[in-house]
C-alpha cells in the first residue's frame, strides 16, 4: 500500500464518528450523492434543511450541487439568505470547515464567504462532461491528502461556472496562493485564468464548480480521485483543534 494509500485508509476507518453536514435547499440535487461521498470516505453524514438554524453539531458542512430555489435572480442569491446559511456563515469564520459545490460555491460567493462571482458559460450551452484538474493549492481543510500539482478526474456539470472577479481580486488570489483547483486541458465554461476552486484565507472555505462527489466510485466515476476530497477534511477532524458548530 502507497504512502497515500495508507494515510487515506488511516482517516478512512479513524474518522467514522466525524459529522458532516450535507445542505438539502429546493432544488438541491446532488445533496445524496454528496452525502453517500462522506459516508464512503468514512464519515457520518448528517442531512441538514435550508430552514435549519442548528447546525446539530456538526463538524464541517457541504453545500452541493443542484438549482437552490430555481436559479432565480441568481444562482445562489436567494440560498444565500436561508435560515441555514447564518449558522454556517458563522461557523466558518470560527474555522468550521466548509464546501462548496457548483451551486454551492455560488452560494458561497453570493454569501461573501469568497469573492468574485460564477456567471453564464461563455459559450452559452450546459456543460457536462469528465474535467481534467490541477491541484493548486494544499493548504486547506479539503486538500490537504492533495499534492502540489497534483492533476485529477472529476465530472463538471454546469451553465454558470465562469468564474470571474475584478483584475485586482484576480491578481490577489493569484499573488496568495488562494486558487485551489484550475482546468487543465480545456476551460469548459471559461473562467477567468482557468480557475476551477477557490479558497478563503484560513483555507477551511473551498468552492468548486467540478464534483469531487460523483468521482468516488469505480463502478460510476470516472475515476475516484473525488473521493481525497473527503478523506481530507476527515483526517482534519481528528485534530485536537477540531471545531464543532
Amino acid at each position: 500500500m502507497s504512502e497515500r494509500s495508507e494515510r487515506t485508509h488511516v482517516h478512512s476507518s479513524a474518522a467514522r464518528s466525524a459529522r458532516v453536514g450535507v445542505v438539502t435547499f429546493p432544488g438541491s440535487l446532488d445533496d445524496g450523492d454528496a452525502a453517500r461521498a462522506v459516508r464512503i470516505a468514512g464519515g457520518e453524514p448528517v442531512r441538514l434543511w435550508h430552514r435549519d438554524k442548528d447546525l446539530h453539531g456538526v463538524d464541517a458542512v457541504v453545500l452541493p450541487g443542484g438549482f437552490s430555489y430555481g436559479d432565480y435572480l441568481r444562482c445562489g442569491a436567494i440560498a444565500r439568505f436561508s435560515p441555514v446559511m447564518g449558522s454556517i456563515i458563522a461557523g466558518a469564520g470560527r474555522g468550521l470547515p466548509v464546501l462548496g459545490i457548483c451551486n454551492g460555491f455560488q452560494v458561497l460567493c453570493e454569501s461573501h464567504l469568497l469573492p468574485g462571482a460564477l456567471i453564464r458559460n461563455d459559450h452559452r450551452h450546459f456543460v457536462c462532461r469528465d474535467q481534467w484538474l490541477r491541484v493548486e493549492n494544499v493548504d486547506t481543510s479539503w486538500t490537504q491528502d492533495l499534492r502540489m500539482g497534483q492533476e485529477i478526474l472529476v465530472p463538471v456539470k454546469n451553465g454558470e461556472g465562469g468564474y470571474i472577479a475584478d483584475p485586482e481580486t484576480l491578481e490577489w488570489l493569484e499573488t496568495l496562493g488562494r486558487i485551489v483547483f484550475r482546468y487543465i486541458n480545456g476551460n469548459p465554461n471559461g473562467s477567468r485564468d482557468d480557475i476551477a476552486g477557490i479558497r478563503n484565507e484560513a483555507g477551511n472555505v473551498v468552492g468548486m464548480m467540478p464534483h469531487p462527489e460523483h468521482a468516488v466510485e469505480e463502478l460510476t466515476g470516472p475515476s475516484v480521485d473525488g473521493l481525497v476530497v473527503f478523506t481530507s477534511v476527515l483526517g482534519g477532524l481528528l485534530a485536537p483543534s477540531m471545531v464543532t458548530a
